[in-house]
């Protein structure tokens, strides 16, 4: 894992979107396509900002998102569908794209994806990493030795409450509690990823995950296993972390 420290959300908006770009460029460029996967939440904003801005043949490029809460409408202002349609797909309007929807049977919708992403490999993944260290919704203690592609979690209540306090659902009670989410393992068959994780809610989440072993109690320290990922803070997300440590991941 690389870690590379910008000044701000905004920064490191840019510099992660101009690496995502880049590494798609390439793909199309070795096999005519690419594939790639996306996160979502309010920590992606500056990126995906940059991201549609970028010089990418968006017609070559077929689309994944990570999870989607089981149950809800495609309309509902924390959809992920409607975050990726409004961010990205509406913006860019790739070649092909894969939205989940959440109001859909879940396992005949698991088994539509495993199919769609069993035609190749992910060329690219967006990883964020929650407050409590989650990857896509594999809370912790995840799973890492699931081989599914999707599965049905249940939300903790510690990502009940990041999710309330972005401002996603007026309440506990309104939020929805389970999720259509990609397992860790899948996670890591991307060839390459990319995980933009900005703000001061976030110093604990990258202090944990740079500083702990691999453990499911921390899931994100998984991806320090896969050969190819970088990692974008900002000073406020890596202010919880010596500079030793940092500099041990330049």
């Amino acid at each position: 894992m690389k870690v590379k420290v910008l000044e701000n959300a905004e920064a490191l908006g840019a510099a992660a979107a101009k690496q995502a770009a880049e590494r798609l460029q390439r793909a199309i460029r070795e096999k005519g396509h690419a594939r790639l996967l996306l996160s979502t939440g309010a920590s992606q904003f500056t990126f995906f900002q940059h991201f549609t801005k970028e010089a990418v043949d968006w017609d070559k490029v077929e689309m994944f998102h990570l999870d989607e809460y089981v149950g809800i409408s495609p309309t509902h202002p924390a959809s992920f569908q409607l975050y990726l349609r409004q961010r990205f797909v509406d913006v860019v309007h790739p070649g092909k794209y894969h939205l989940i929807d959440g109001r859909a049977d879940p396992e005949a919708t698991i088994a539509a994806l495993t199919d769609a992403l069993s035609e190749g490999q992910i060329d690219l993944g967006l990883i964020g990493i929650g407050e409590n260290g989650h990857i896509a919704f594999n809370d912790p203690p995840a799973d890492f030795s699931d081989s599914r592609c999707y599965k049905i979690v249940t939300l903790s209540d510690t990502c009940l409450n990041q999710q309330l306090r972005e401002g996603w659902f007026e309440s506990k009670e309104a939020a929805f509690k389970q999720a259509i989410s990609m397992t860790c393992q899948k996670i890591m068959d991307c060839a390459t990823i990319i995980c933009a994780v900005p703000y001061t809610v976030k110093a604990e989440a990258i202090r944990n995950t740079l500083t702990s072993p691999l453990t499911e109690e921390v899931p994100a320290t998984l991806l320090k296993e896969h050969p190819d990922v970088t990692l974008y803070c900002d000073r406020d997300s890596a202010s919880l972390t010596d500079a030793k440590t940092l500099a041990a991941f330049a």
